[in-house]
């Protein structure tokens, strides 16, 4: 995990200088929460991606969005490789979607991506993503974004 957050692609995650301790505490921290969890995606057995889901009624990002029920906020990072394939990513987020829609109680999806990270955003828009606002947040200015449930099976169409 520590190679995988503090690696330059990964800048936009507000860890890249952390030491082994540092991820080591805010994954433990994550473990502990009864609102915010980390799981390790596989392919054929090797971990690839890292996905987290929260309680966005929980985070700061609540004074900034009308919560509905059915909200759940999400994060994911792809594992560093020095073989990189075209489309990875992309299948990345839709298996991330998949599983935070595999939960029937999940309406919509919430992110707050860096404002400056384009790459991510294009990508988020292609599933469904519609940006709501741009927000000030204690790390980072954010891209405030959701997703609904029908407008991310429309972009799997």
């Amino acid at each position: 995990m520590h190679r995988w957050v503090t690696n330059h692609r990964a800048r936009f995650w507000g860890m890249e200088h952390a030491s082994v301790e540092d991820v080591r505490r805010e994954y433990a921290t994550i473990a502990a929460s009864d609102h915010h969890e980390a799981r390790i995606g596989l392919e054929a057995r090797e971990p690839v991606f890292l996905m987290e889901t929260y309680d966005p009624r929980q985070h700061e990002l609540a004074a900034h969005l009308r919560l509905q029920p059915g909200d759940r906020g999400m994060h994911f990072l792809v594992a560093p490789t020095d073989r990189p394939r075209h489309g990875f990513t992309r299948a990345v987020i839709t298996a991330v979607l998949t599983e935070c829609f595999a939960d029937p109680a999940v309406a919509r999806v919430v992110v707050e991506p860096d404002a400056r990270n384009t790459r991510v955003h294009a990508l988020n828009a292609a599933v469904g993503f519609v940006v709501e606002a741009e927000v000030r947040l204690a790390d980072k200015t954010a891209l405030l974004s959701t997703c609904t449930r029908a407008a991310f099976e429309r972009s799997s169409r």
